[in-house]
């Protein structure tokens, strides 16, 4: 029961912040499209109660290039992907409850299979994180890097050799990672 507790916990807060940083960006857009005035209640209450919210996120964007109007888009974004990751993190404390629950009563080939499945995530999570910071520019040669290079590149470098080169994009990374894949199912199969 508590886990179904956190978890509503978790989608309440989401959704109370998607709320949010929704009323807040269409109260901006309505005002920057002259649909209402910005002196008006409605716009001066959403400003005061978004002011200690948006301005860091303000200055952040034109930091970065950006046009401060955009701010409230910003928001919304930011409000998604941290809801999404909040919800994951909720599914995985839940999921991880459960397993740990269910193993204190499992034999040992219960405790392998967990223990290979672990193994094989974090290699394919590392392999993820990996193609995700290329996409960024990110050295592999930074130190936090380094061991992410040193869980993938066992299975990147021989796919590397056997596929023909395509010009800028490198599918190596994709046919590892199904690689991964399909051995997980068939050791897991055969646990």
């Amino acid at each position: 029961m508590p886990a179904l507790t956190l978890d509503g916990i978790a989608r309440g807060i989401v959704v109370a912040a998607l709320a949010y940083a929704s009323i807040v960006a269409l109260t901006h857009w309505a005002v920057r499209r002259r649909r209402i005035g910005p002196f008006g209640g409605w716009p001066r209450l959403v400003r005061r109660v978004s002011d200690p919210v948006l301005l860091p996120l303000e200055r952040r964007v034109i930091r970065f290039g950006g046009s401060p109007q955009d701010a409230p888009l910003w928001l919304v974004g930011i409000v998604i992907l941290g809801g999404l990751l909040l919800l994951s993190l909720t599914n995985w404390l839940t999921g991880m409850a459960a397993t740990l629950t269910a193993l204190g009563s499992a034999g040992p080939r219960d405790w392998i299979r967990l223990l290979v499945s672990w193994a094989f995530t974090v290699v394919m999570a590392a392999l993820f994180i990996r193609v995700i910071a290329s996409w960024f520019g990110v050295s592999e040669h930074r130190p936090w890097m380094r061991p992410l290079v040193l869980l993938t590149d066992w299975i990147i470098r021989p796919v590397r050799r056997l596929l023909p080169p395509t010009g800028f994009l490198d599918f190596s990374p994709m046919v590892a990672w199904l690689v991964l894949w399909l051995a997980r199912g068939l050791v897991l199969g055969m646990l």
